[in-house]
């Protein structure tokens, strides 16, 4: 699940990359530069998540994800 948003941020900044460089514009890199520290932010706390559930329950089964609704 988070590689896939991983996959769509990346699919993203591609898309502004390329139309930049086609307009000629510096826009497209900096909302890349945005996009790629949001990215490693989320990747840090989805993995940072991940950590603590194993932790807690001792595996990782995504169907069993539901317990931590509070």
């Amino acid at each position: 699940m988070l590689m896939s948003i991983e996959l769509l941020l990346l699919a993203i900044n591609l898309n502004f990359l390329f139309f930049s460089l086609w307009i000629d514009d510096l826009m497209g890199h900096l909302f890349t530069l945005f996009i790629l520290t949001v990215a490693a932010a989320e990747s840090a706390i989805g993995l940072a998540l991940l950590v603590v559930y194993y932790r807690v329950r001792g595996n990782i089964s995504i169907e069993y994800m539901n317990l931590l609704r509070g």
